[in-house]
C-alpha cells in the first residue's frame, strides 16, 4: 500500500507592516488681526470668510476618510494574517496526520510480512512431511514388489510393466508438484517485488522530505556562515585598525629616536667646533683668550643642561664608581684579562672626546634599532630605572653586563641583557683609544617610555 508523501511545510513570513497613517492636517494658519472694515468691504470679507470655513470643513472631512480608509485596510491586512496562519496551521496537521497514518500501514505491512513467512516455513515443513511419507511408500511398495517377485516369477514381465506405468505417473505427479512449486515461488518473487517497489516509492517520499529538510538546514547554516563572515571581517578591520595604530605608535617612536639622533649630531658638531676653537687658540693670546670665554659659556650653558639629570647621581657617583673598581679589581677575571687596561666614562662628560663619541655611538645603536619591542610587555610592570654599565672590548665585542641598580623586575633586567647582546658588536674602538684602552666601561640609565633612552 502507498503512502501519501507529507505535504511541504509552509513557514509563516512575518506580517506585513501596516501602511502609515496619513499625517494630521495642518493647523490653518493663525488669521491676522482684523481691523474693522469700511461699511463698503464688509460683505465681500465675510463671503471670503465663509469660503475659508467651507475649504476647512472639506480638509477636515477628507482627512477624517483617509484615516477610516487606513484603519479599515490595517483591520483587513490583520484577518487576511490570521486566516493565513491558521491554513499554515491546518496544513502543518494535516501533514502530521498523514505522517501517522504512514507509520500505521509501514507497520500493518510488517506484520503481514510476519503472517506470510509464517505460512511459507508451515508449506515447506508440509511438503518435507510429504516427501518423507512418500519416499516410505516408496520403499514399503518396493519391499512388497519384490516379496511378490519372488511368488509370482511367471507374471514377471507384466508386473515389471505396471510398475514402469506407475513410476511414469509418479514421475508425472512429481512433476507437475514441482511446476506448482515454481509457480507459487514465481507468485512469491512477484510479490516481493511489488513489495520491493511499494517500499522504494515510500524510500523516495522519505528522501525527499529528508531533502526538503536539509535544504532548509543549509539555507540556516549558510546564514549563520555569513554572519560569522561579517563578525570575522569586523575582527580583522579591528585588527587593521590596531595594526594601523602600532604602526603610528613606531612611526611616532621612529621620528622621536630621529630628533634623538639629530640632537646628538648637533651636540657632536658643537663638540667638534669647541675642538676647532680650541686649536685656533694656539694661533694668537686674544682669540686663546676669547676661544677660552666661549668655551667656558658652552660648558656653563651645558653643566646647566645636565645639571637636573646629573643631580640625582652627583651624590653616589664616586661612591659607585670606587665600589665599581674595587668589585673590578676583586673579581675573579681569566687570566687572560687580568693585565687589561681599562677606561671608564661614567657620565656624557670625559676630557676624552674620542671615549665621549663611541659611548654616543653605542647608545644610539641600542635606540635606534626596535630594541624597545623586546621589553614593550615588561615595561609595563612596575619597575625602577636601571643603572647598567657595559663593559665594551677594543674589538666591539660585550665583555660583560652589571647592574648597578636593578630594575627589581627579574625578567626585565634579562631582557636589558639580551638587547645589549643583539645589538652586539658595537663597532672597534678608533686607534687612539685603542692605543689607549683595551675595555671600556659604559654607564648609563636605562628610561622607558615610547622607545629606550640611555641617558
Amino acid at each position: 500500500m502507498s503512502v501519501p508523501a507529507p505535504a511541504p511545510v509552509i513557514e509563516a513570513t512575518p506580517p506585513a507592516a501596516p501602511a502609515p497613517a496619513a499625517a494630521p492636517p495642518a493647523p490653518p494658519a493663525p488669521k491676522p488681526a482684523i481691523t474693522l472694515p469700511r461699511t463698503a468691504d464688509t460683505q465681500p470679507d465675510a463671503a471670503a470668510e465663509q469660503e475659508q470655513r467651507r475649504e476647512e470643513a472639506a480638509r477636515a472631512e477628507a482627512a477624517q476618510r483617509e484615516a477610516d480608509r487606513i484603519a479599515l485596510v490595517q483591520k483587513e491586512n490583520a484577518e487576511r494574517e490570521t486566516q493565513r496562519l491558521e491554513q499554515v496551521r491546518q496544513q502543518q496537521a494535516e501533514a502530521a496526520r498523514v505522517e501517522a497514518a504512514r507509520l500505521d500501514a509501514l507497520r500493518l505491512e510488517e506484520a503481514r510480512q510476519a503472517q506470510l513467512e509464517a505460512a511459507r516455513q508451515e508449506q515447506r515443513r508440509q511438503a518435507e512431511q510429504a516427501t518423507k511419507a512418500e519416499a516410505e511408500r516408496q520403499e514399503a511398495a518396493r519391499q512388497a514388489l519384490a516379496q511378490q517377485e519372488a511368488q509370482r516369477r511367471v507374471a514377471q514381465e507384466q508386473e515389471q510393466a505396471r510398475l514402469a506405468e506407475q513410476a511414469r505417473q509418479e514421475a508425472a505427479r512429481a512433476e507437475a508438484a514441482r511446476q506448482e512449486q515454481a509457480r507459487l515461488a514465481q507468485l512469491e518473487a512477484e510479490r516481493q517485488e511489488a513489495a520491493r517497489r511499494d517500499a522504494a516509492q515510500r524510500e523516495a517520499a522519505r528522501q525527499q522530505a529528508i531533502a526538503q529538510e536539509a535544504a532548509r538546514q543549509e539555507s540556516m547554516q549558510r546564514e549563520a556562515a555569513r554572519q560569522e563572515a561579517a563578525s570575522q571581517e569586523q575582527a580583522r578591520l579591528a585588527q587593521l585598525e590596531a595594526q594601523k595604530q602600532e604602526a603610528a605608535r613606531r612611526e611616532a617612536a621612529g621620528r622621536e629616536a630621529a630628533r634623538q639622533e639629530a640632537l646628538a649630531q648637533e651636540a657632536a658638531r658643537q663638540e667638534a667646533a669647541r675642538q676647532e676653537a680650541a686649536r685656533q687658540e694656539q694661533a694668537g693670546q686674544e682669540q686663546a683668550r676669547q676661544a677660552q670665554e666661549k668655551l667656558a659659556l658652552a660648558q656653563r650653558e651645558k653643566a646647566e643642561q645636565e645639571a637636573r639629570r646629573e643631580e640625582r647621581l652627583s651624590a653616589i657617583g664616586r661612591q659607585l664608581n670606587e665600589e665599581a673598581a674595587k668589585r673590578d679589581a676583586a673579581a675573579k677575571l681569566p687570566p687572560t684579562t687580568s693585565s687589561l687596561r681599562r677606561g671608564w666614562l661614567f657620565g656624557r662628560s670625559d676630557p676624552n672626546a674620542e671615549m665621549v663619541q663611541y659611548a654616543q655611538a653605542m647608545s644610539h645603536k641600542i635606540e635606534m634599532n626596535q630594541s624597545f619591542d623586546a621589553v614593550r610587555d615588561l615595561v609595563k610592570q612596575p619597575h625602577a630605572q636601571p643603572i647598567v654599565t657595559v663593559a665594551v672590548r677594543a674589538d666591539g665585542s660585550v665583555e660583560k653586563v652589571t647592574f648597578v641598580v636593578s630594575s627589581g623586575n627579574r625578567a626585565l633586567d634579562a631582557a636589558i641583557e639580551q638587547v645589549v647582546a643583539n645589538q652586539a658588536p658595537y663597532g672597534k674602538f678608533p686607534p687612539a683609544l685603542a692605543r689607549q684602552y683595551d675595555v671600556i666601561e659604559i654607564r648609563r640609565t636605562w628610561i622607558f617610555d615610547m622607545a629606550i633612552r640611555l641617558e
